[in-house]
């Protein structure tokens, strides 16, 4: 009786040892005395303990950070640039069995590209076309991957530290730049001014009674101030022509 209780248990140890659950997310390959017999789906598994084993892998987007990078650019300025990178297994045999670490290899790749990109362009096209140079590496990694059978979706470059020396003069020749549009925005305002004021004098040059009307209306505005005292110029040549004549003459007796 106790040999068959010690058997059952035994058993049933054999059993639930054998027991694995394999996830919705993920792939599991299955191995037998090493050697590989299938994938198992999502699911309840079971598997001949010791000598069947799994290995799973996960086939969601995976994510990792490409180191913060040493790269010499084209025109000779030094910066560190790093990124990121998005992935995802398309088939779980080829990413186990052709490669040791794939995510390893895939880091070594996208920091060896991120450099051989990144070196080959001048600091402005970097610091304008980050999504260019991402679809670049991307291209490159995505090259080399393709055998392991995993899918690139996508690489992000993510931050680009200059010397100190290169921010200060950036940042003086973004000052610059910005005084230079102050001042061709002012120039081109006065040009509107001077334009528009050119048409206005036109315009009462042709009606008499248009520089009357202008006067008056400017009379208007500055005794809406309450000002006690006015002065205002009054041309002479808008008296009467006698007065004048007789002005003139009195002054000759005098």
């Amino acid at each position: 009786m106790n040999r068959l209780v010690l058997i059952g248990i035994i058993f049933g140890l054999f059993l639930f040892g054998g027991i694995r659950i394999v996830f919705e997310y993920k792939r599991a390959l299955k191995f037998r005395f090493g050697k590989y017999i299938k994938t198992l789906k999502p699911g309840f598994r079971w598997i001949i303990p010791f000598i069947e084993t799994i290995q799973v892998v996960d086939i969601r987007v995976i994510t990792f950070n490409i180191d913060s990078q040493e790269v010499m650019t084209e025109d000779n300025v030094p910066c560190s640039i790093d990124g990121v990178v998005f992935f995802r297994i398309d088939n779980p045999e080829k990413a186990v069995l052709e490669v040791e670490e794939y995510k390893f290899a895939i880091t070594q790749l996208a920091q060896a590209a991120l450099r051989d990109v990144c070196g080959k362009v001048e600091l402005d096209t970097i610091l304008s076309k980050r999504e260019e140079m991402g679809k670049n590496i991307k291209e490159i990694v995505e090259e080399e991957t393709k055998e392991w059978g995993i899918i690139i979706n996508d690489v992000k470059i993510k931050d680009i530290q200059l010397p100190e020396n290169m921010r200060r003069m950036m940042a003086n020749q973004a000052e610059a730049e910005r005084s230079r549009r102050a001042r061709i925005i002012l120039a081109l305002a006065e040009e509107q001014a001077a334009s528009k004021l050119l048409e206005a004098g036109k315009l009462i040059d042709q009606s008499p009674s248009a520089i009357k009307l202008r006067l008056y209306q400017t009379l208007s505005n500055i005794a809406a101030e309450k000002n006690s005292t006015i002065l205002f110029p009054f041309p002479e040549e808008v008296l009467p022509v006698k007065k004048r004549k007789s002005k003139k003459t009195k002054k000759i007796i005098q």
